[in-house]
């Protein structure tokens, strides 16, 4: 069972939420919070699977939540709700260690895939929201410090590396290459070990920076 604490300042969107999530098979609510403050003091009190965050709150803020909850080295993961013009506030989230982005209008059984693959440890991106977060990254220079400029990839993990930068989990990937799913954690292993990015956007920062290639399929 993967539990859920919901964080959000309007009553109307957690209610959605809890009812979305309470009738999926797997999934269950470990509490509500309206702001920052009340996340983290739960985060601490439930140790939940997965934060569904909300980025703009009174007082303390999604972000500021988010640094002191994975500060803290609790083992929660950390989903980020976001508006499709909150593009301010993406990449700080990312920094503050967030492990994806969804933005409030995606389908309910789109945000349940995306919070399963957050809890088993994936960072999880719609398509649209990673091309402007990694924009913003490259434009700003945020996203440069960490990565090497070039390294030897083979041409699977090129093809790989393609693919995360579309925004792809590994079960994608897999399917995409004829891969198994371990097969792709492997390589994107590889991949954060020789460019030294540290997560799924800086690898799509360094493919972008690199110079694109179609994955051979």
């Amino acid at each position: 069972m993967t539990t859920v604490l919901i964080v959000d300042d309007q009553k109307l969107i957690r209610a959605g939420l809890r009812m979305l999530f309470e009738s999926t098979d797997g999934l269950d609510v470990a509490a509500e919070a309206s702001n920052g403050v009340e996340a983290v003091a739960l985060s601490a009190e439930l140790d939940p699977d997965v934060i569904l965050m909300d980025l703009r709150m009174p007082g303390l803020d999604g972000i500021g939540a988010t640094r002191q909850i994975v500060g803290s080295g609790r083992r929660a993961r950390i989903l980020v709700l976001t508006t499709f013009d909150d593009d301010e506030h993406l990449y700080p989230a990312l920094a503050a260690g967030a492990s994806g982005f969804v933005v409030k209008d995606t389908e309910p059984a789109e945000l349940v895939r995306a919070v399963r693959r957050v809890a088993e440890g994936e960072m999880v991106f719609s398509p649209e929201l990673l091309a402007r977060v990694v924009d913003r990254a490259v434009t700003s220079g945020q996203a440069q410090a960490g990565a090497a400029d070039d390294v030897s990839l083979t041409a699977r993990e090129r093809d790989v590396l393609a693919l995360v930068a579309e925004g792809m989990s590994n079960a994608e990937i897999a399917q995409r290459l004829h891969l198994s799913i371990t097969t792709v954690k492997t390589h994107v292993a590889n991949l954060l070990s020789k460019t030294g990015a540290d997560n799924r956007v800086r690898l799509a920062v360094y493919h972008l920076r690199r110079g694109s290639h179609p994955p051979l399929g």
